[in-house]
């Protein structure tokens, strides 16, 4: 039977950007180790079965299919999540979001809303920080709700919960200390749609309208009705769009607008808190 080392040395994943990194992630899974195991023991055999399983595996991502998706989780912050097909798979590039909020906010206690929450990442990554904080996460998706309740009940969160709901739609009377939301922000005819793990990710978490702005301008539209005074609204959007956005921002009343950059240097996010409403 083919060894570790051998069958990581064959896997031919030419259209992926870290085929060895990817190849390692599968056949971790396959054998229930880490990756460091496959360095420590590259001579151990895998039996049938297991050569079976990793060489599925390796078939789908060979079509494409997102690593994530493959095994069913990633990791986000310091968590580790459930993924599946009807929900975005959390990146690395997110986590500014989370950084600037708990940046914001004191560790006392305050209502934080998620919108768009798919995974539950944001959410579940800011009620880990904050015990006092009271997280809600919404997403217009029953499938994406439930599998964030299965994260924050698997990761026993006490302080985070989910509900079904499109943007603001069923969070009538609510208000809360700040509001955060890494929304659809892409453009219809962006030729990245078609390439890379976004092929397989569901459209309705990345397709805004023709610019990419149609939820970004609806969340700025709506959210002070739920902002308590004084209270903060970010988001998460493309890197050329964020003078775009501080102009939503500060035409719906927002002072404080300001954006934040990645550590690409790219402005990522953007804030602002909100005056009078």
């Amino acid at each position: 039977m083919p060894t570790i080392e051998s069958l990581l040395n064959a896997a031919a994943l030419p259209d992926s950007p870290t085929p060895r990194l990817d190849a390692e992630l599968l056949l971790a899974h396959v054998l229930g180790k880490s990756r460091s195991y496959l360095h420590t023991w590259p001579e151990r055999e895998l039996d049938a079965p297991q050569l079976e399983r990793y060489e599925a595996m390796l078939a789908r991502r060979q079509a494409g299919e997102p690593v994530a998706y493959i095994l069913g989780q990633q990791g986000f912050w310091n968590l580790e999540l459930e993924v599946a097909a009807h929900t975005l798979i959390p990146r690395p590039d997110t986590e500014l979001l989370v950084e600037t909020v708990l940046a914001l906010l004191p560790a006392t206690p305050a209502q934080v809303l998620d919108l768009g929450t798919g995974t539950g990442a944001i959410a579940l990554a800011l009620a880990s920080e904050r015990q006092a904080w009271q997280v809600t996460g919404v997403d217009r998706v029953p499938e994406a709700v439930a599998l964030a309740e299965r994260n924050r009940a698997r990761l026993k969160l006490a302080n985070a919960g989910f509900v079904a709901s499109h943007w603001f739609s069923a969070l009538a009377g609510q208000r809360y200390q700040l509001i955060a939301s890494n929304p659809p922000y892409i453009a219809a005819d962006d030729r990245h749609l078609g390439e890379g793990d976004v092929r397989f990710e569901p459209s309705s978490a990345l397709v805004a309208g023709a610019d990419g702005l149609d939820d970004i301008r609806l969340i700025i539209a709506q959210a002070p009705g739920y902002l308590e005074a004084g209270g903060w609204l970010l988001l998460e959007h493309g890197f050329d769009q964020a003078a775009a956005v501080r102009a939503l921002l500060s035409a719906r009343g927002f002072g404080a607008v300001e954006s934040r950059r990645d550590l690409g240097g790219h402005e990522r996010i953007s804030l602002g808190r909100l005056i009078n409403e």
